[in-house]
């Protein structure tokens, strides 16, 4: 296992790198001819490659995604054991839980496939629908992401992104700036009023994030604009932040505003995970495992694209590890062959109803 994890980690794969994306599938399909006797599918959805290895009208899906959040180069050394300690780009997110799931799968007949997508780090929206359409007409989907410390998530926070431009006057900044209308000053009280929608007791969060604005030192700007984050456990929330960034009004009303973006990730409800989640603790206790643990977390993945089709899901089942998207990211080494091992039996015991 960890000589297939360590040629799929040295094949860099960064969402926006086209040609790194489909290298990577070629290389994931390999292995999984080498390991499984066949090698897998490769579909072209919306321009992506994606993988699939398995049924073509699976009723059990593990999900997955083969690209990360790292440039080629960035991320160094590229591949890295010490003790039972290995690190790599994308290693814990999410190319171990990709091969768990690969050698789970050593032994299955029935109707399950293995699917692997390329621009999940973005927020699918190539492959959304396809996840969509895929999940509406299986019994279960099980998504690789990370673990968190070893417990499976049965929350997820659904996901906003937004973009607000503001439009001014340029103007010379020294000579003359009254004749100018200042984007950045106006972006201020926008950051303001936006950062105040957060709801810290329902767990919604409203974050400012890129900022760009102005041209040169010595003009006033004619434009600024913000990417903001929002993210919540609950439906109404999103809708709530959701009208109140499309009906900001600006402070100065020579200002004009532009909003663009909107919804992109529903969450990932309780409702849709629990009855997994305690059908995959009774198989961890056949198998002498201690009790997994759940968890909700702020993070989306592509299980919440799948639940919101009233699919069963249950999402962490993937490597045990830390450092997501950070540069210590690492996985246990340790563990990959007991997960990769209970992954199998739950995917035996819902085959067999």
């Amino acid at each position: 296992m960890l000589s297939a994890l360590e040629k799929l980690v040295r094949v860099e794969s960064p969402t926006e790198d086209l040609a790194a994306c489909r290298e990577v599938m070629v290389c994931a399909s390999q292995i999984a001819h080498d390991l499984l006797g066949k090698p897998a599918q490769m579909h072209e959805i919306n321009g992506r490659p994606v993988f699939w290895w398995g049924s073509p009208t699976p009723d059990v899906i593990a999900l997955a995604h083969l690209d990360t959040v790292w440039p080629k180069g960035s991320f160094q050394p590229l591949w890295s054991v010490t003790g039972k300690t290995a690190t790599g780009p994308g290693i814990f997110d999410m190319k171990a839980g990709f091969i768990q799931a690969l050698y789970a799968m050593v032994g299955i007949h029935g109707s399950v496939a293995l699917i692997a997508t390329s621009d999940e780090e973005t927020g699918s929206a190539s492959s959304k629908d396809f996840i969509k359409e895929i999940s509406s007409r299986a019994k279960a989907v099980l998504v690789l992401e990370a673990s968190l410390d070893g417990k499976v998530k049965t929350g997820r926070k659904g996901t906003s992104m937004y973009q607000i431009s503001i439009h001014g006057k340029a103007s010379h900044a020294g000579l003359e700036p009254e004749k100018g209308i200042n984007a950045t000053v106006e972006m201020a009280h926008a950051i303001l009023k936006v950062s105040s929608l957060e709801n810290i007791d329902l767990g919604t969060t409203v974050v400012p994030t890129m900022l760009r604005a102005g041209n040169t030192t010595n003009t006033v700007p004619d434009l600024a604009t913000l990417d903001i984050d929002v993210r919540s456990f609950s439906v109404s929330e999103l809708n709530r932040v959701d009208a109140q960034i499309r009906n900001l009004v600006p402070v100065n009303p020579l200002t004009r505003y532009e909003i663009t973006g909107g919804f992109n990730r529903p969450p990932l409800e309780t409702t849709s995970t629990m009855a997994l989640y305690e059908r995959a603790e009774r198989v961890a206790k056949t198998l002498g495992m201690p009790p997994l643990g759940h968890a909700s977390v702020g993070g989306a993945s592509d299980g919440n694209f799948a639940a919101a089709t009233g699919v069963q899901v249950l999402d962490g089942l993937g490597a045990v590890g830390d450092g997501a998207h950070a540069a210590h990211e690492w996985i246990d080494i340790t563990t990959m062959e007991s997960r990769s091992a209970f992954l199998h039996a739950l995917i035996e015991d819902l085959l067999n109803g």
